[in-house]
């Protein structure tokens, strides 16, 4: 098979009624090496197996001249929502082996050409993850292996080729990988660019977009406040479009046009009406309910009892809870895939005076996918800040509600 590059698209997908409506709108996505305006923080373990592991195909040859070789595969995506699979065995992981040289330094090898075979590949220094970050990988192009997966597009198999980048962290004695690309698109003139979020796979379940400048030469990083997810709304030219998501399939970032007044759509978004939910306080069993605040501020804090970083911002919030009124100011907590007992064990640890719910639920409806994450809601339920913690939170609640 002629390999070629392609765009790089999600493999979880929109439902295919939805494209017999007439407000939907699809998009061709273009793979771009780089990760262009979105930061790069994030990297993935390459986590080895053992040889006996039936769930992968045997590597036929390994690289020649290391000792203490361990294997393993980075899966790309996942094939088992994609329209029409073929019962063909479709290459879309990509195996790695790495060990120690004569001097007792990693070296790695990847199977580029996607084979079988690591005989036949470079080995390689891996980067050293304790000196260089991910976010100054445009540094260090060098580095970066071209790997090639198999993936579906128009229900055919294709070959698709991106830059890879691994990382050997000392302290965990682990590798860590990203690839370095994401996709564009346009609409009505607009540039939007597309990643998978994490920059570690091409499922798509991270997705990020975010709206480009018309020079294309002046692209910075984006603030998250203005990276879109999955069923959030952009603005282009006065009409608002929500995001469905990306089919790989048809190579296509999936828009719906919605024919709405912003005041009447709910998302997690700055400027848009929140979401509306009902729990059970763990505490007090009394049910709560969203719509039953309005007239004061709310903090939603998306947090859960497993998340340190969680843990340690509750006597912050403990604090500003305390010095704020609850005719002007309440605050709910929402956790994630938590238990009952867990998050009564922390209320009455920390205590912890405000309402809390449990339910993976509606973490889920508002795409919460980062712990903790904050949402500030204005006296109409608007949301008008995200992700403010300590004293910069501190400082806008005492503010808000002095006025």
């Amino acid at each position: 098979m002629k390999s070629k590059k392609i765009a790089l698209v999600a493999l979880s997908l929109v439902n295919l009624l939805a494209y017999s409506q007439e407000n939907i709108i699809e998009l061709p996505l273009t793979g771009q090496n780089g990760h262009g305006p979105f930061s790069l923080w994030y990297v993935a373990t390459m986590s080895p197996i053992s040889e006996n592991n039936g769930a992968w195909q045997k590597i036929s040859k390994f690289p020649e001249g290391l000792t203490d070789i361990k294997y393993g595969y980075i899966e790309t995506n996942d094939l088992q929502d994609t329209i029409n699979p073929s019962t063909t065995s479709v290459k879309n992981k990509i195996a790695f082996a790495y060990g120690k040289d004569s001097e007792g330094n990693i070296k790695v090898a990847v199977d580029t050409n996607n084979n079988n075979d690591l005989s036949d590949d470079n080995i390689f220094t891996p980067i050293d993850y304790s000196v260089n970050h991910p976010s100054e990988v445009e540094k260090l192009t060098n580095y970066a292996v071209n790997v090639s997966f198999e993936t579906f597009v128009h229900n055919k198999i294709v070959t698709v080729t991106v830059p890879l980048f691994v990382y050997y962290n000392s302290r965990n004695d682990n590798l860590l990988y990203h690839f370095w690309q994401h996709s564009t698109t346009q609409l009505k003139g607009q540039h939007i660019a597309v990643s998978s979020g994490r920059f570690t796979n091409f499922t798509y379940k991270y997705l990020e977009l975010t709206l480009l400048p018309n020079d294309l030469n002046a692209i910075k990083i984006v603030e998250e406040k203005d990276i879109y997810k999955k069923n959030e709304y952009i603005e282009i030219e006065d009409e608002i479009y929500k995001i469905l998501g990306v089919n790989t399939n048809r190579n296509t970032l999936v828009l719906e046009k919605n024919d709405l007044p912003k005041t009447q759509l709910f998302s997690n978004q700055i400027g848009y009406k929140s979401h509306l939910f009902q729990g059970e306080d763990i505490a007090s069993g009394t049910e709560i309910s969203l719509e039953n605040y309005k007239g004061k501020y709310v903090l939603l804090d998306f947090w859960g009892e497993w998340c340190k970083p969680c843990i340690e911002e509750l006597p912050n919030l403990k604090e500003l809870y305390s010095k704020t009124d609850r005719t002007k100011f309440e605050m709910i907590g929402i956790a994630a895939y938590s238990t009952y007992e867990g998050i009564k064990k922390l209320i009455d640890q920390h205590g912890i005076a405000w309402p809390q719910i449990s339910s993976d639920a509606i973490v889920a409806t508002y795409g919460i996918n980062v712990f903790p994450t904050t949402i500030l809601l204005d006296i109409d339920g608007v949301v008008i800040a995200k992700n403010l913690g300590g004293n910069r939170l501190e400082e806008k609640i005492l503010n808000l509600i002095k006025e």
